[in-house]
């Protein structure tokens, strides 16, 4: 796997972060990460946000960014081993949800668990052959407004665990 470019994570962070929930509490409130990889982008929502829950399907990945965070995961970031594309229902609604992984759709459970007035931002495939942007999409009720942003490359996002 790789790590996402800094200069992505900023991005994407930014972009949560002008979600209105988000400015209008401080903070990013209740996130779930689809994606842990090393652990990186995870200790920064948790400078970010009141709790963090982390998913990564693979296990190599899991354990290392365990030992990265160590004790700084605290109280407020957990980190969970399972198919992110399931999203985490027994702590949802989240206030925010990232992706760092992408694909041709969007997991319906993203959207269930997306609470209102809750931003999500992922990388998704754009139009037919034009590569993945970053795909933001706000929740007011039971309407979800999307639009899409800046070209990016991720890795591809896929079911289930290894």
């Amino acid at each position: 796997q790789t790590i996402s470019k800094p200069s992505v994570v900023a991005r994407m962070l930014s972009i949560l972060h002008e979600g209105s929930r988000a400015r209008a509490s401080g903070t990013l409130g209740r996130v779930l990460e689809i994606g842990t990889g090393c652990g990186y982008q995870t200790a920064l929502l948790g400078q970010m946000a009141q709790r963090v829950l982390s998913i990564e399907r693979l296990k190599p990945l899991h354990d290392k960014a365990r030992a990265n965070l160590g004790e700084h995961r605290a109280g407020h970031i957990r980190l969970v081993y399972g198919d992110g594309r399931l999203g985490h229902p027994p702590n949802a609604p989240y206030d925010s949800i990232i992706a760092a992984a992408g694909g041709s759709d969007l997991p319906a459970a993203w959207l269930e668990q997306l609470a209102d007035g809750g931003r999500l931002v992922a990388p998704m495939e754009g139009r037919a052959g034009s590569g993945q942007v970053l795909l933001v999409v706000d929740r007011q009720g039971d309407d979800f407004r999307r639009s899409l942003h800046e070209a990016v490359h991720f890795v591809p996002l896929k079911s289930g665990i290894e």
